[in-house]
């Protein structure tokens, strides 16, 4: 069952507040600050992953949260958690091409998975066309398709926005606790 897009980020916001030194200790750490994205920013994500070719029909469908993530208030990309439950697909995780090369890309992805923990998620799912050997080496593992769970397995991404030929990862999050 999808929930809506509203009460899912209420939900991610009252499990933060309970979180926020937490929170705060990891963003000082890494230096990168996230905010959810609003529906009225959500344009603005589209036309950056689309020229990325990644999928955006389906962004303001209930059930998503994208994300903006920041340091010393320059941009850094977006990432994305599709779903409800404790498996849910890792969206749209994309860093700025003049970002790229400094380990960006990993504490993006650190600080999404973090974000996903606080909400409950044990397992992140993805499909991946290009980005494989990069999920690889931050603890993502390749795996059949066939072996998806029903909610992932019946998403939009991977019913049609994503072709056949992209590579399917899974990665257990409990192991990233502490």
């Amino acid at each position: 069952m999808s929930i809506p897009s509203v009460g899912f980020a209420r939900i991610v916001k009252e499990r933060r507040i309970g979180l926020r030194g937490k929170e705060s200790r990891m963003n000082e750490q890494i230096g990168i600050r996230s905010r959810q994205l609003t529906s009225a920013e959500i344009p603005e994500l589209s036309r950056i992953l689309s020229e990325a070719g990644l999928p955006t029909e389906d962004l303001l469908l209930p059930g998503r949260m994208f994300f903006r993530f920041e340091q010393a208030g320059e941009l850094l990309g977006f990432g994305g958690i599709e779903g409800a439950g404790t498996d849910r697909l890792l969206r749209s995780l994309l860093v700025l091409e003049s970002c790229r090369g400094r380990g960006n890309g990993h504490r993006v992805l650190a600080m999404l998975e973090q974000l996903a923990l606080v909400d409950g998620v044990r397992q992140l799912h993805l499909l991946t066309n290009t980005a494989s050997i990069f999920f690889s080496t931050n603890g993502y593992r390749t795996v059949p398709r066939i072996e998806a769970p029903e909610t992932i397995s019946n998403s939009v991404e991977f019913t049609s926005l994503c072709p056949a030929s992209a590579v399917y990862m899974v990665k257990d999050l409990r192991h990233c606790a502490g």
